[in-house]
């Protein structure tokens, strides 16, 4: 497995106290390059005629890398390292989040306006029209990130609490690419009645549901009950954001390597969650030969080991030649791989088994089932999840749109139709004529995106039905 890179999700910012004589910054700017910490910033903070005051800005590739170069700044002559801080929690420090009024209160007219009595007012019409609240409140532009902590990026099953800093990550998100506000709802239960009775009792405050980081299979009956008891979107983002951004990424690599979707042999690996919705999607899509990976091998109907109702399910709608056995077996003369599970689990062995010029999204973070430097002698298209390579598979160019395209046409729910056109949205943000190898999905940071697929999305609700 190869080496990780320097980040700046580990990151420090350390103030040194340098003695000035010459070459002095050099020495320490060597010493922290041949520690492999990489220089980000150098801040001057104070100077005198004998000492000068740096902030230096080092990005390191984990946390015991990040100790390793603070010890050999210590360790420097004439150099007093006198603070230093992790740049990551210095930014969670107080929280990521927080309220603003929209309308200011200054006067006795402005609280009369917006708290009693002229509240009442706009009280009694939602009463009398329940409809109106989407408009006259936050509900139409307002999403609950509900979790219980159990499935935690890559950290499994941490708590509510200790999941919160990624809901509160999920929240700026939602505001920043699609204007919405969103709020953590961190459950202190992993009964499923008791998670959705609660979503259920909350669910008039808001326009939205997005379940997030909860652990399959509760996830699927979780989701599953709440679209029934609910009148407003119900979204699981690990499924269905994860399916919809696969998609997009896969309509544009087959029209690079030429090939129709029933024609594109697929091999899963991580039938959890995100597997179930991406193979369900594909499926929608066309592909006809898609084989699931898990723990004890290929997936196949009459397996008995391992099997849940889900792969129950799974096992019934794939596989249709009754393939068995490990990844490299399943591998050989494959078009695709799709990697749902963890590092390093998608053997280079297992690769070079693939047709030739194969497509392979390795999509487990921060480390994928194979690292693209060891694909790419072999691959001719390579994803990963991860920001510092080309095309990432990254579930934020998916959910701001739908949940806005959603909210904006007042759907009861988030459909298929509405989800492949979120897929078809996102892939055509690229012009056919700038696609590439590198290049088949859009950069995250790519305003245009959210913009389409909250069209995309919309139409496709009032053209279903579902909304008005």
């Amino acid at each position: 497995m190869s080496e990780s890179h320097t980040t700046a999700s580990y990151s420090v910012t350390v103030r040194v106290s340098i003695v000035n004589t010459p070459g002095s910054l050099a020495k320490v700017l060597a010493v922290i390059g041949n520690q492999g910490g990489q220089m980000d910033a150098i801040d001057l903070v104070e100077a005198s005629s004998t000492n000068t005051v740096r902030d230096l800005t080092i990005l390191a590739r984990d946390e015991q890398h990040l100790q390793d170069v603070l010890h050999a700044l210590r360790k420097l002559k004439r150099v007093k390292v006198l603070r230093w801080w992790d740049r990551v929690f210095h930014s969670h420090q107080g929280g990521k989040i927080e309220v603003h009024n929209r309308l200011p209160v200054h006067t006795r007219d402005d609280l009369s306006i917006v708290y009693t009595p002229g509240v009442a007012r706009v009280c009694t019409m939602i009463h009398q029209h329940p409809e109106r609240a989407s408009g006259l409140t936050i509900k139409g532009n307002t999403v609950a990130i509900v979790t219980d902590g159990t499935a935690v990026l890559g950290l499994g099953d941490i708590g509510p609490e200790a999941a919160l800093p990624v809901m509160e990550g999920k929240a700026m998100l939602f505001k920043e690419f699609g204007d919405i506000d969103a709020w953590p709802i961190c459950l202190a239960t992993k009964d499923v009645d008791e998670i959705v009775r609660t979503v259920q009792l909350i669910a008039p405050g808001f326009g939205g549901i997005n379940l997030e980081d909860i652990s399959a299979p509760r996830c699927f009956e979780i989701e599953e009950k709440l679209r029934a008891r609910l009148k407003i979107p119900v979204f699981h983002d690990d499924q269905h954001g994860t399916a919809i951004v696969v998609l997009a990424a896969f309509i544009n690599a087959l029209k690079i390597v030429g090939m129709r979707p029933a024609d594109v042999r697929v091999v899963i690996s991580g039938v959890g969650a995100a597997g179930m919705a991406c193979a369900r999607m594909m499926l929608d899509y066309g592909v006809t030969d898609l084989v699931g990976v898990d723990r004890s091998g290929a997936i196949y109907a009459g397996r008995k080991d391992s099997m849940t109702p889900a792969k129950e399910w799974f096992a019934r709608h794939t596989n249709p030649h009754h393939v068995s056995g490990s990844i490299a077996d399943v591998a050989h003369g494959r078009h695709m791989f799709l990697g749902l599970s963890g590092p390093g689990l998608f053997p280079v062995d297992a690769l070079k088994r693939m047709a030739k010029g194969p497509i392979v999204f390795a999509l487990a973070n921060p480390v994928p089932e194979i690292m693209p430097e060891e694909a790419a002698p072999y691959a001719r298209i390579i994803a990963t999840g991860r920001s510092d390579y080309p095309n990432q598979i990254n579930n934020v160019l998916a959910f701001p749109g739908i949940f806005k395209g959603a909210m904006e046409a007042h759907a009861t729910e988030i459909n298929e139709e509405m989800k492949l056109a979120a897929a078809h949205a996102i892939a055509s943000v690229i012009p056919k004529d700038d696609l590439f190898e590198e290049h088949i999905i859009p950069s995250v940071f790519d305003k245009r995106v959210a913009r389409a697929v909250r069209r995309a999305v919309r139409q496709a609700a009032l053209d279903t039905g579902v909304g008005y």
